[in-house]
Order: structure tokens, then sequence, then C-alpha cells
């Protein structure tokens, strides 16, 4: 609660959520009665304001992609669940339209089930598309068992691993940590600007 509202009060946050609100106060007070100019500053103003959001958004989903292995660092085998694979691109983490462009790579969407241990979900990148490893939505992964946030997909998994991927029950995904829960990340921007446009609004109409 306490860096929630330190958030908040952030220098950057609060020019942001001004920026925003003074964006939709001019769109609304132009859509109520102002004059067509304002309007169309509204109008505009609003649209950057929320791709700028939507690409702080999208941004945001990238905070549980997963690290890749240590040289010469430990390594274990487990098997995985893949929920979804999507291309991306390699420096920013956003959808790509063409999974064979340059600079693009494949997100794998994985819920990891480590042996004796609780499974964790993750996202890992991988500059290949290896779907022709998996099997029936099920790979193996390569991790470090001291830093498990470190995890890579292994090009050639062992056969036992392979085997135990097969084997691998659905139901252990449901004890794992899920994605992030909340609003996205620009979301509290968008809330607060709405708020400080009701406040601009109401107040040029009390005064006018």
């Amino acid at each position: 609660m306490r860096h929630g509202v330190r958030g908040l009060l952030a220098p950057d946050t609060l020019l942001g959520a001004v920026a925003v609100g003074l964006a939709l106060g001019a769109l609304a007070e132009g859509v109520l009665d102002g004059p067509t100019w304002l309007l169309v500053v509204g109008l505009t103003a609003t649209a950057v304001a929320l791709l700028c959001l939507g690409a702080v958004a999208e941004r945001g989903q990238g905070g549980g992609v997963a690290a890749g292995l240590r040289s010469g660092g430990p390594r274990a085998y487990a098997p995985a669940l893949v929920h979804s694979v999507r291309a991306v691109h390699r420096e920013t983490g956003r959808a790509a339209l063409d999974p064979q462009a340059a600079g693009s790579l494949f997100a794998f969407d994985l819920t990891v089930v480590p042996e004796g241990q609780r499974p964790f979900r993750v996202e890992v990148r991988h500059p290949l598309d290896v779907q022709g490893l998996l099997h029936g939505g099920r790979a193996v992964v390569a991790y470090d068992p001291r830093q498990p946030w470190r995890v890579v997909l292994p090009d050639r998994p062992p056969a036992e691993w392979a085997a135990r991927a097969r084997r691998l029950d659905p139901e252990a995904a449901h004890a794992a940590e899920g994605p992030p829960a909340g609003l996205p990340p620009g979301a509290h921007l968008l809330v607060t600007g709405a708020v400080v446009a009701a406040g601009l609004v109401g107040a040029l109409h009390l005064a006018g």
C-alpha cells in the first residue's frame, strides 16, 4: 500500500496523470459545449495519450521474462506445460506481425514443473520456433536450480526428460503462481487522469 502511494505521488507519475487529465478534459469539454478546435485538440491529445499508455502496458508484460543460464553455472531439466506461443520483437518484446522478420523471436508462456519443487510460471524467449520439440502442449526446459528465473528451451533435450514431458499431468500447473494480477502498467495513469479531467471540467462549469 505504502509503495503504491509513493509510486502514485512520484513526479513522473503526477506529470503523466496531469497530461492525460488535460487531454481527457479537453475532449470532454469539446464534446459538451466547447468550441470545435477544442474538440479536435482533445481528440488528438487523447489518442496520443492512449497510444502511449498502451505501449507502456505492453512493455510491462515482460516483467516475467526468464533470464538465460549462467556460463558454467548449475542446470537441471524439468518438464513444462506450454500455455501459448507468440512472435515478439527481440528489443521491445512487443508483438511481431512477421515471425520470420529480422529481430523477431518466439515467446513461450510456460509453467515449469521441477521435481520436488513448486511449479512456477515464466515466459521464455527463443530465437527459433521450437514447436517441433513440443509434445501436446508440453516441453522440456533447462533451468538454474539456484536461480530458477533462469530458464531456457534446449534444442535437444534428453530423451528421458522428453518422455517425462509427454506424461506431465496438466493439473500440475494449478499449483503454480500465475501471471501478475491487477491493473496493467499505465492503467493508474489513465484512472488518475480521468479523475483530473472530471475535476477540471467540473471546475470550469462551476466557474462559468
